[in-house]
C-alpha cells in the first residue's frame, strides 16, 4: 500500500523549493539494519546518515542532540522541583503513548508529568528557529521530516501545542520502516554504504542522549546530570544498572545531595498501568518515573522493523548500550553543541525562550473517553 507519509517525503524531495532537514531517533539506529539483512541490534548510523543524503535531504540532524537538551531542560526541572517540594512524582514527557494515555486515563497526573517537550518536539523548533536564522533561511522555506521508532509520533507532531505561528515545527514522521521502504524504492544499497556523520550544529550527541532508545534509559540520563548539577560533582558510577534490563517494574534508590530519590521505571502498557494505579492510589512513592508504553522503551517501537527473532529487543538494547559505552562524552549537559546553543541562543535552562520553544501542556482528555464509551455500551 502507498503511504502518504512516503509519498509526501518524495514529492518534498523530488520538488527542491524546499531546505529539507531530516532527524533520527535513537532507538532507528540498532534497528533499520535488520530491514536489509543486518544482524538485530547492528549499529548502522553511519551507514543511515549516508542513505538519508542520498536520499537528497539537506541536513541530517540527530534527535540525540535533542534528547541532550531534553535531559538538560528535564534536570533542571526535577531539582526546581527538589527545592520546592514537588509536585511529586515527576514523570518523564517523551513517549507520547504513555502522554495520551495520561491525558485520557490519569489527568490527575497532568502536573505531575515534565513540562519538557520530547527530543522530536524540541528538535523541530530549533531548526525553525536558531538554525533558520543562522543559515538565513525563511522558516517557511524549512520542512523538518523526523524518523521514529514509533507510530504515535505521527500523532504528537501535529498537536496543537507543537506549532510556531499556527504551522508545525515537524511536518512529517515517517517510521523506521517507512524510511527503509524509502530506500528501497530508491535502490540505495543500504548494507554497502559507507559510513558518514550527521550534519553540524544539531549532529553532536552523547552517550547519554542514544539512552532514550532503551526502558530505563531516560531515567540513567537524567540521573548522570541531575546528579552533577545538584552536587558539583559526577555520579560515582556512570552506568545505572539498577534501571537497565527487561523487567516489566524496576525501582531504585540515588543519594542526590544527602537526600534519597527513589525512581521507578516501567515499560509496556499493562506494566505501566499497574505501576502508575499503585502510584495513584498512593501505595507506592517515587520521586521520578520514567514511562514508555513500548515492550523495550522505543527500540520495541510500533514503527520498527519486525522480526521472527525472540531475543530482538536484548540486541537492540545491547547495541544501545554499545554506543554510550564507546561515547567520548557520557554526559547530556557536557555537549559542546548544547553549551553553545544555550551561549548563542537560549540563554539559560528553563529560561524565557526555553519555555516558549522546549516546553508544553497537557490537557484532560478524559470525558471524551468516557462519552465514547457510554455510546458504544
Amino acid at each position: 500500500t502507498e503511504n502518504p507519509d512516503v509519498r509526501e517525503v518524495l514529492n518534498l524531495l523530488e520538488r527542491h523549493d524546499k531546505v529539507v532537514v531530516v532527524q533520527t531517533a535513537p532507538a532507528t539506529r540498532v534497528a533499520i539494519g535488520e530491514e536489509f539483512g543486518m544482524e538485530p541490534g547492528s549499529v548502522s548510523t553511519g551507514k543511515m546518515v549516508a542513505a538519508l543524503k542520498r536520499l537528497g535531504f539537506d541536513y541530517v540532524f540527530d534527535t540525540n542532540f535533542a534528547a541532550d537538551l531534553t535531559i538538560v531542560e528535564e534536570g533542571s526541572e526535577f531539582l526546581e522541583r527538589l527545592k520546592n517540594g514537588g509536585p511529586f512524582p515527576m514523570f518523564t514527557s517523551c513517549c507520547p503513548a504513555w502522554i495520551n494515555l495520561m491525558e485520557k486515563n490519569y489527568p490527575e497526573l497532568i502536573n505531575n508529568v515534565s513540562s519538557a517537550k520530547s527530543p522530536q518536539q524540541m528538535l523541530g523548533p530549533v531548526v525553525k528557529t536558531f538554525f533558520a536564522k543562522k543559515k538565513g533561511i525563511p522558516v517557511d522555506d524549512i520542512v523538518v521530516v523526523s524518523i521514529m521508532p514509533c507510530t504515535a509520533k505521527k500523532d504528537e507532531a501535529k498537536r496543537p501545542q507543537h506549532t510556531i505561528d499556527g504551522r508545525p515545527t515537524v511536518d512529517v514522521v515517517l517510521t523506521t520502516r517507512e524510511l527503509a521502504k524509502l530506500i528501497r524504492m530508491k535502490k540505495i544499497p543500504f548494507a554497502s554504504l559507507p559510513e558518514e556523520n550527521y550534519d553540524d550544529p544539531l549532529g553532536e550527541s552523547t552517550g547519554a542522549a542514544v539512552l532514550f532508545g532503551t526502558t530505563g534509559g531516560v531515567m540513567e540520563a537524567a540521573l548522570r546530570t541531575a546528579y552533577e548539577l545538584a552536587t558539583g560533582k559526577a555520579l560515582p558510577k556512570l552506568d545505572f544498572t539498577d534501571v537497565r534490563g527487561l523487567d516489566g517494574i524496576k525501582e531504585a534508590e540515588v543519594d542526590i545531595d544527602g537526600k534519597k530519590i527513589r525512581v521507578a521505571v516501567a515499560h509496556g502498557t499493562a506494566k505501566v498501568r499497574e505501576l502508575v494505579d499503585k502510584i495513584v492510589s498512593g501505595e507506592v512513592y517515587y520521586d521520578f518515573v520514567e514511562i514508555m508504553a513500548c515492550p523495550g522503551g522505543c527500540i520495541g517501537g510500533g514503527g520498527q522493523p519486525y522480526s521472527l527473532d525472540k531475543d530482538v529487543l536484548k540486541k537492540r538494547m545491547e547495541g544501545i548500550y554499545s554506543i554510550d559505552e564507546r561515547s567520548v562524552i557520557r554526559k547530556s549537559h557536557e555537549n559542546p553543541s548544547i553549551k553553545k546553543l544555550y551561549e548563542e541562543f537560549l540563554e539559560r535552562p528553563l529560561g524565557h525562550l526555553s519555555h516558549e520553544l522546549l516546553h508544553t501542556t497537557y490537557s484532560d482528555r478524559s470525558r471524551k473517553v468516557r462519552q465514547v464509551e457510554k455510546v458504544g455500551s
